[in-house]
């Protein structure tokens, strides 16, 4: 990003941060120099293999090479909303998430908080369910779990029933039950036949088919143009992109590190995610659920940016989201800068 941007983004913020979110979403973190390196980076990521460019850049070793002198710092979240509250809070400098916790945060900090600098994964997610059920007309009365209520996974299937003529309520009524539930209980559920189906992500998808013998009866990369919807991307407080730009342009350098040997080494890359997810829960993933959650993920520094609009408009239509104003919410000026001089691709942030 040109530095005359970068000044301009400041002030701004600055201008609109009211004195919590400033203090909230900068650490005590002090500059090195003029240079715009930060003493230390503080790093959200998920233990879910759809959070796999962060499992191997933590793994590898890429995010703290890149880094180079500056410290880097990981939390963990089981979820979104955690995230967000702790990168609000001034707990954390950048997270990866998925994209609604991204937007309710846009909405919640009035375009102050945050800023999506890089996309990391598409895909993986959709809705298993038990035999017998084959078209959208055959969940009437049924009980369909999502992982929780407004979240990415949730939005898509409200919208999807909604587009085939069905309703669901946020008390789990209508023509079908939606139940939002974390996943643990979903997949016993699922095995023990209290609930109908489930729209899920990875590694749940494939642990719904290959240990509970569920059906796909939506894949949700086929509700999407050329397969591509965004399921995870990362994000940075805006205080920290314009007060440490060196610091963030070297941590999309770890990030691109991180896809680039996902790409080149696929069978090394599933074993380098799972001993970090075995590191972080004590459980990794059986080898069947890992190769058939990698083959129905796509990584990818591109954020897929129209997907969030959709996303968006979509928990708009279904009474999850008050209509919010997301221009601006991109900052793809420093990604497409590093791949532009790697002789790749640059991305784009735009609606359409």
């Amino acid at each position: 990003m040109r530095s005359r941007t970068l000044r301009a983004l400041a002030v701004a913020a600055t201008a609109l941060l009211s004195t919590s979110l400033l203090a909230a979403c900068g650490g005590d973190d002090e500059a090195s120099g003029d240079s715009g390196e930060a003493q230390s980076l503080r790093l959200g990521y998920f233990p879910n293999i759809t959070h796999t460019p962060a499992l191997i850049g933590v793994n590898k070793g890429f995010f703290q090479t890149a880094l180079g002198s500056t410290k880097l710092e990981t939390k963990t979240f089981n979820a979104g909303p955690a995230a967000i509250e702790a990168l609000f809070s001034g707990a954390i400098d950048a997270t990866y998430i998925g994209p609604n916790p991204a937007i309710n945060g846009w909405a919640q900090s009035k375009g102050t908080g945050l800023k999506i600098i890089a996309g990391s994964t598409s895909g993986g997610a959709g809705l298993v369910v038990k035999e017998g059920i084959n078209t959208p007309a055959d969940l009437k009365g049924k009980k369909i779990a999502t992982p929780q209520l407004g979240n990415t996974q949730d939005v898509a299937l409200r919208a999807w029933l909604k587009e085939n003529g069905l309703n669901a309520d946020q008390q789990g009524g209508g023509d079908v039950s939606v139940l939002p539930q974390d996943n643990a209980t979903a997949l016993q559920a699922f095995a023990q036949g209290s609930i109908d189906g489930a729209w899920v992500p990875e590694p749940n998808f494939s642990r719904l088919i290959l240990e509970s013998k569920g059906k796909v009866l939506v894949n949700e990369k086929d509700l999407w143009p050329s397969g591509l919807f965004v399921t995870t991307h990362l994000i940075v407080t805006q205080k920290f992109l314009s007060e440490h730009p060196a610091t963030v342009k070297k941590l999309l350098q770890g990030h691109l590190e991180s896809l680039d040997y996902i790409e080149k080494n696929n069978a090394d890359a599933q074993k380098a995610a799972n001993a970090q997810l075995e590191a972080l829960s004590g459980k990794p993933l059986k080898d069947n659920v890992l190769a058939a959650s990698f083959k129905n993920l796509t990584f990818t520094a591109d954020p897929v940016a129209s997907s969030l609009f959709t996303s968006a408009k979509h928990a708009e239509e279904v009474g999850l989201l008050k209509p919010v104003d997301l221009k601006g919410i991109y900052d793809l000026g420093p990604l497409n800068e590093l791949l532009k001089a790697a002789g790749k691709p640059e991305v784009s942030d735009s609606a359409a």
